[in-house]
This record gives structure tokens, sequence and C-alpha cells, in this order.
């Protein structure tokens, strides 16, 4: 008892908050570490679609020096036109000691191949599937975030049916206790109930372990202090839960899952690549445009040297050096069709699962609600046969303990329940939706 009074009074210390499964939900949604990784990897996207679209813009460089000359030996030939032989004087050296010179180089892109708008197309297909990636992943921080809340909601119950039942225990052992100081009763029996409660106090402190592993596990979706000390919507089982007929989710989760979208996106990217692959067959042509000026003291001056041209490059390597290339691609584009036709199979399969959990779900709610009459009648048929000498202690308190394993699993059965359902809802790809 001793253990029980020293973790209440922990508990009372400690920052308290009541919490509901939809603030649950936003906070999580908020704080979650994964979604910033998603947004990481949107950003990246993003980037290099921009790069890929950078490469339409021309190119520029520029280019000055200025340099310094030691002993710089200069030698000037030119033809001398007063001269009746024609031929060429030396005129005097200059004496050269610096030169500068500034270039700058223009070049525009006119065609690649295809490999530039390819290039964009790709970075959009795949900025696309990263965001595709992400709304998959909030799905996940959802479904975590329930299944963290029903944790908390049935260790939460748990501690308060054991509690009650340890009350009861208690009751019994003080009760016990008197009777056998009259004489009325065996000490065997009054034996039995103490170690009764004793399994119960020791039930107890498992269950005040398992919720606090609950709230710290809740505390850390949510980003909340560590001590904060959740308290579950006690209303969370009173909604009613509509479910559809399963080809209805199974259609849903082909045309909803976002990671099958996400796959299918990712193979158009694929497929566009194995066409900007095949672009190293053609030649590159580009505009080119530039200025040059330079100024060598007594020897040169140049301004206004501005040149405008177009080009043509072609890497004749291409020819043999592509095709590896081409079929690399080709292989990564059949790859991603082979792995889409094996997600639809798994998505296939993971609603048929979800569904079938769902139905066995209800099955146990159904046969725990029995279980629980029964135990409750059981029970009260015992006691009443205890109290009139029919029936030995140890039959009380077996029905007890039947009684308390019913009620654990009647509403473990329910809590259950809302997993089972927001499962099924993230298999068919809906999950984002209802929330």
């Amino acid at each position: 008892m001793m253990i029980v009074l020293l973790a209440a009074a922990q508990v009372q210390a400690q920052d308290t908050r009541p919490l509901g499964l939809n603030e649950a939900i936003d906070m999580s949604l908020k704080n979650s570490k994964q979604l910033r990784v998603s947004t990481a990897r949107i950003e990246q996207a993003t980037a290099a679609l921009k790069e890929a679209v950078q490469r339409k813009l021309p190119d520029a460089s520029v280019t000055g020096s200025y340099l310094r000359l030691t002993n710089a030996d200069v030698s000037l030939k030119t033809k001398n036109n007063n001269s009746g032989g024609g031929g060429g004087t030396t005129s005097e050296a200059p004496n050269v000691s610096q030169a500068m010179y500034g270039i700058l180089n223009l070049s525009l892109p006119i065609y690649a191949g295809g490999r530039i708008r390819y290039g964009i197309e790709s970075s959009r297909l795949l900025e696309k599937a990263a965001r595709l990636d992400a709304d998959n992943e909030r799905e996940d921080v959802i479904e975590n975030t329930i299944e963290a809340y029903v944790n908390l909601y049935k260790a939460h119950s748990a501690r308060e049916i054991v509690n009650r039942t340890l009350t009861q225990a208690q009751q019994r052992v003080r009760d016990f206790a008197n009777l056998e100081q009259n004489g009325l009763l065996a000490r065997n029996d009054l034996l039995k109930a103490q170690l009764q409660a004793s399994n119960t106090e020791l039930s107890l402190l498992d269950v005040e372990n398992n919720w606090q592993l609950a709230n710290v596990n809740m505390d850390l979706l949510l980003g909340l202090p560590e001590k904060t000390v959740l308290i579950p919507d006690s209303t969370l089982l009173n909604g009613k839960l509509q479910v559809k007929d399963l080809d209805s989710y199974v259609q849903a989760a082909l045309s909803s899952r976002k990671d099958l979208e996400a796959i299918d996106i990712r193979k158009q990217a694929a497929e566009v690549g194995v066409k900007s692959t095949k672009g190293e067959y053609y030649p590159s042509l580009q505009v080119s445009g530039g200025y040059v000026a330079a100024n060598i003291p007594k020897v040169i001056t140049i301004t206004n040297a501005a040149n405008l041209g177009l080009g043509v490059s072609y890497n004749v390597g291409s020819l043999w050096k592509t095709k590896a290339k081409v079929e690399g691609a080709e292989a990564r584009a059949r790859e991603l069709a082979a792995t889409q036709d094996m997600m639809n199979d798994q998505v296939r399969l993971q609603v048929n699962r979800a569904y079938l959990n769902w139905l066995s779900n209800q099955k146990k709610i159904e046969v725990n609600a029995k279980a629980v009459e029964q135990a409750n009648e059981n029970y009260r048929i015992n006691r009443n046969k205890y109290e009139n000498s029919l029936a030995t202690a140890t039959e009380l308190l077996d029905a007890e303990v039947a009684q308390l394993q019913a009620q654990l699993n009647y509403e473990f059965a329910r809590a259950d329940a809302i997993t089972a359902y927001n499962q099924l809802l993230q298999a068919a790809g809906q999950l984002a939706t209802q929330k």
C-alpha cells in the first residue's frame, strides 16, 4: 500500500492536464521531427527543380588580368612601304613592363538534345513525389499518435479498474480479519484474502509503470515536458464508428494512397530520365558572344572587340558511351514499374488485413461484453453463497479475479477498436481526410 501512496503523491506533484484525441493529433503534427525531415526533403527537391530550370539561363564569365613583366624581349616587325625592294625592317623594340586584358563571355543554350527540358520535367515530378511522401508520413504521424493515445487511455483505465479492485480487496481483508478475531472464520481464509490483496497491489504497481511509460511516450510525441501527466478523454469510446464494405476501402486505397501515387510519379520521372539520357546522342547548339579589351603600353591597345556567334558541339564518344547509360536508365524505370505492381498487391493485402482485424475486434467486444456479464453474475452468486456458508473463500476470491480480468479485457477490446478503425482508414489512404 505504501508503494501506491507514494506513486499517487508523485503524480500530484507533477503537472497534470487533460488531453483530447484531436488536440493530441494537432500537437504531434506541429512537433513531429519526422515531418521536419519531410519538409527538408521537399526543400531539397524544390532546390533541385530551380537548378534544373536555371540551366536554360545563359552562362556568363568575366576574366581580367594584370601582368607585370620583367625584362620582356619584344620584337616587332613591320612592312616598310617606302622601300623599293619591299623588304621588311625591324622597328625599335619598346620597353614593355606590364600588360592588361579583360574578357567577357556569354553563352546561351539553344538545343541540348532535350536534356534541359527533360531535366526540368524530371525534377518537377520528383518534387511532387517528395510532397506526396510528406503527406504519407503525415498519416503515419497521425496513426502513431492515435495508437499512443489509445495506449494511454488503456493504461489509465486499467489503473482505475485495478485501484477499485484493490480497494475492494483491502476492505475484504478487514472484514475477514474481524471475522477471524471473533472465531467466525478460519485463519487460512484470512491468509487467502491477504494474499489476494497483495497480488492486486503488485498488479497495480505494474499498471502504474505502464501508465507512466504511456505518459512519457505521449509527452515526447507532443513536445511536452516528460513529467507532464496527461489525462485522456473519458468519452473516447462513446463515438459510433461507421465502417463500409471491404471493396470500398480497397478501391479507395488504390486511388488515394499517397505512397502509391508517389511511386507512380517516380516511375514517370524515370521514364523521362531515359529520354534525357538518350539526348546525349545529339549535338548541342548554343549562341555565344563576348567582348575583349587589352592594353600593352607602348605596343597595342584593343577596345570594342565584340563578337557574336553560333556554336555547335558534339561528343563523338557518346556514340559508344551513351548506350550503357540508356540501358541503366531503362532498367531503373522497369524496377520502379515492378515496385509499383508489388506495392499494389501489398496495399490490397494491408486493407484486407486491417478490415479482418476490425471484424475480429468487433467480435472480441461482443465476447468480452458477455464475459463481463457472466463474471459479474458469477461473482454475485459466489458472494451470496459465501455469505450463506455455501461457498468457500477461495471460490469467492477466484470469482473476483475473473471479474477483474473480464472488465480489463472488455475495456481493452473497446479501446483497441479505435486503433483498428484508424488502421483501416490509414490502409485505405483516408486517415488524414478524416482528422
